[in-house]
């Protein structure tokens, strides 16, 4: 086949072949369709760009929303779940003039609350582009106002209801720390951060331990005690002693998820894992334990002066003496005449003179030993997050080993106190805490201490609440053993602020075989009335007496 520049290629390639005219008919005929259907598009393109570019008139149906499971608690109460929710807006530019008095009408039926018919008028010779009526439609609501909107507008095309997916908490404020909030793709904070992979790849609920049932009493009872003491704060947390369970987990001033626009940082801060504090007297347990470790329990030690510690060159290694509260020494000094107490009495009654005396006996590195068995020398990586760093001593010389028997110097979260606390009397096994339900049965920990001094302990402070500080606690047909603490805040030159201060109490119960472990913190709590005081026996105490009645019968059911 020859080629010629300038020629067209291949010259007779089509000679010969027979031209069907119906067939090109045909193709003239889709190709008018073709065109037409393109001007048609173009056009109406064009017609969008000349309207509002917020409104289009349509239909509106619920549709399928994007998967992310739901979050449910102990007994499948919803916590966190998936839905639709609406908004309905007005376009007062599409509102034609013969319509006006009838639209108003339809704006007051929307919200009568809101929008009288003279209002509605207003709104729509507001001249805006587009007016909220009414936001966040849920349930059956939602299918109600959707109904009539996409009715009255096939009338007066001139309203819009916007359908968004959206993470929604039914149980507000009550569970905001624990199961946190999602963003649009992807869990931000509490549970829904942790679980976020799960949550995103299936269908099935996350079912955690808590009880709405309890955290709902928590919840009604801390908020009772901020106002009732005009405290900044509060605090509470439950746990199963054997399992790790948590089954309540609450803190005060919270939030809500569904409108996390309003709640600021420090709202959101989880202070049971993120915030260390001072816990007081609390910490006799750790140094009653201490003591018993070396044999120092049945040991007579004088309280009935305050305690000075001198440096080796016998200089005041402290400020001010360690001393007792006035209440100590006009109960148990001056009323019943004691000048020396053993290990068991000294935390019975909560002499800081004593615990100080005891601590001086220890082995010089025991306190710092004990406490990195319980974990508070560094952060506490949970399966629902990480804790922030207990702060421990640099040096334990005389001083802070003395200070450090009654809870001074030492900061731990309340996450740290609780699980400490649990390993003091459930037998002596540390157990990791979970929010994930757990089925029948104890999970080993790791023993942190005798079995038998767990006992013991467990017996003292079931007369401290039977006997001395915790007595408000106590519950009708339960034995519950308990301890109080209060700690006063620091100033910012790192002075304690006598003016300030947190109030704890830690209880545990059934007494002979425990079961469940309980704390409960005041933040800055006052005096219920004058001439009442603000020691935790005061406030942390009858709290957690009107939660664990409150509990008991969901506990036991």
């Amino acid at each position: 086949m020859k080629f010629d520049a300038g020629k067209d290629i291949l010259p007779h390639e089509f000679k010969g072949i027979t031209y069907n005219r119906d067939s090109v008919q045909r193709l003239k005929i889709i190709k008018g369709f073709f065109l037409a259907f393109c001007a048609i598009a173009i056009l109406r393109t064009l017609q969008f760009g000349f309207e509002n570019s917020e409104y289009k008139k349509h239909t509106v149906s619920l549709t399928e929303i994007d998967a992310r499971a739901d979050i449910v608690d102990r007994n499948g109460v919803i916590l966190a779940t998936n839905t639709q929710i609406g908004h309905i807006k007005l376009y007062p530019p599409k509102v034609k003039e013969e319509h006006i008095d009838d639209v108003a009408r339809v704006i007051h039926k929307i919200s009568p609350e809101e929008f009288s018919i003279e209002t509605a008028l207003k709104l729509i010779r507001s001249g805006k582009e587009g007016i909220y009526l009414k936001k966040n439609l849920i349930g059956e609501n939602l299918k109600e106002q959707l109904n009539f909107i996409n009715d009255v507008n096939r009338i007066y095309n001139c309203f819009d209801f916007e359908l968004i997916t959206k993470r929604y908490y039914p149980q507000r404020n009550v569970f905001s720390h624990v199961v946190g909030f999602a963003g649009k793709d992807r869990g931000l904070e509490g549970i829904e951060r942790t679980y976020d992979k799960y949550l995103r790849e299936n269908k099935d609920p996350l079912k955690i331990s808590i009880d709405s049932r309890i955290q709902n009493i928590f919840h009604e009872q801390l908020t009772i005690a901020m106002n009732k003491y005009h405290a900044k704060g509060a605090m509470g947390m439950l746990m199963n002693s054997t399992t790790g369970e948590m089954l309540a987990m609450v803190q005060l001033p919270d939030f809500n998820p569904n409108e996390i626009k309003a709640a600021h940082d420090e709202k959101r801060k989880f202070k049971l894992l993120r915030v260390p504090y001072e816990m007081g007297s609390v910490f006799k347990i750790f140094n009653t334990a201490i003591a018993y470790e070396n044999n120092l329990q049945d040991k007579w030690y004088e309280v009935d002066k305050p305690l000075m510690i001198y440096d080796k060159f016998n200089r005041p290694a402290m400020k001010k003496p360690i001393d007792d509260v006035a209440s100590f020494k006009r109960s148990v000094i001056k009323k019943r005449g004691i000048r020396k107490l053993q290990a068991p009495d000294i935390m019975l009654y909560s002499c800081n003179v004593g615990s100080a005396r005891m601590a001086l006996e220890f082995p010089p590195t025991a306190q710092q030993e004990f406490f990195q068995r319980l974990h508070f020398d560094g952060p506490l990586d949970l399966e629902f997050g990480k804790t922030e760093t207990a702060l421990t001593h640099k040096t334990w010389g005389k001083v802070e080993r003395a200070t450090a028997a009654f809870g001074h110097g030492v900061n731990v979260t309340p996450m740290h106190l609780l699980l400490g606390v649990n390993a003091m009397t459930n037998g002596g096994f540390y157990i990791y805490p979970t929010l994930l339900k757990r089925g029948i049965g104890a999970i080993r920990g790791e023993r942190v201490l005798d079995g038998e001094i767990s006992a013991k302990l467990r017996q003292i402070m079931y007369r401290i609440a039977e006997e001395t500080t915790g007595k408000l606690a106590r519950v009708e047909g339960m034995e519950i053993g308990g301890k109080t603490g209060s700690a006063e805040k620091r100033a910012a030159d790192g002075s304690a602020d006598k003016s300030r201060n947190m109030t704890i109490f830690t209880g545990v119960f059934p007494i002979s075989v425990p079961q469940y472990v309980i704390l409960i913190m005041l933040d800055e709590a006052q005096a219920e009335h004058k001439g009442s005081g603000r020691t935790a026996a005061q406030n942390a105490v009858p709290t957690a007496g009107a939660i664990l009645n409150g509990i008991m019968p969901l506990l036991f059911e």
